[in-house]
């Protein structure tokens, strides 16, 4: 894997530096052949358990290398003592139709892993587990997560796409990237606060 793209500083609320690639998809033997393909848009959607406003977290940058920044928005804050369920998804918004990079990811899951970073007050993100958030082998994919909130917390939310981490590494399959290895495929980061 090799990464596509390297973004400039955009500011939302506070900067934050975004990295995006994608694996290859050597499926169609019709097309010419596309070493790389381009990441655009990064959607994490939250719904609370219970009851009330789902959340949305998103990415795009339409223009790819573009000179333009890419719009990170979070469509409100997450509430005070509230479980949401997540899921995440990839998508190349330049093509037509937008092509969703998430259906790869689930394809080859076993090479496949996202983790879930956060900093200032926020809590930590855990792994779903429903039985499609693991790959073949039993470990974690981690298009699912799980954030729990407690008391009012800012921060950040670093969503980490790595393409063949070593899953089997101390501490990677509860989420800790430190021993993971492998190469990343999309990074962003989100400024979320709870209120």
């Amino acid at each position: 894997m090799q990464k596509l793209n390297k973004f400039k500083t955009y500011a939302l609320i506070m900067a934050t530096v975004v990295t995006l690639s994608s694996c290859s998809n050597d499926d169609n033997n019709d097309a010419p052949v596309n070493e790389e393909e381009l990441i655009t848009t990064v959607t994490a959607i939250y719904t609370p358990l219970g009851g009330g406003t789902a959340i949305t977290l998103q990415y795009k940058d339409l223009d790819g290398e573009g000179a333009n920044a890419p719009v990170i928005t979070a469509s409100g804050n997450f509430e005070k003592n509230k479980t949401y369920n997540g899921v995440l998804t990839f998508k190349n918004e330049l093509t037509d139709p937008a092509e969703d990079i998430t259906l790869e990811i689930i394809e080859e899951a076993v090479d496949h892993q996202v983790f879930y970073r956060t900093t200032g007050t926020i809590n930590a993100f855990t792994y779903g587990t429903a039985a499609s958030n693991l790959d073949a082998n039993g470990l974690p994919v981690g298009l699912q997560s799980v954030f729990t909130t407690t008391d009012a917390a800012t921060g950040t939310l670093t969503v980490t796409l790595r393409h063949q981490p070593n899953k089997t590494a101390s501490n990677v399959a509860s989420g800790d990237i430190t021993n993971a290895a492998g190469s990343t495929d999309a990074e962003v980061s989100f400024p979320i606060s709870v209120q």
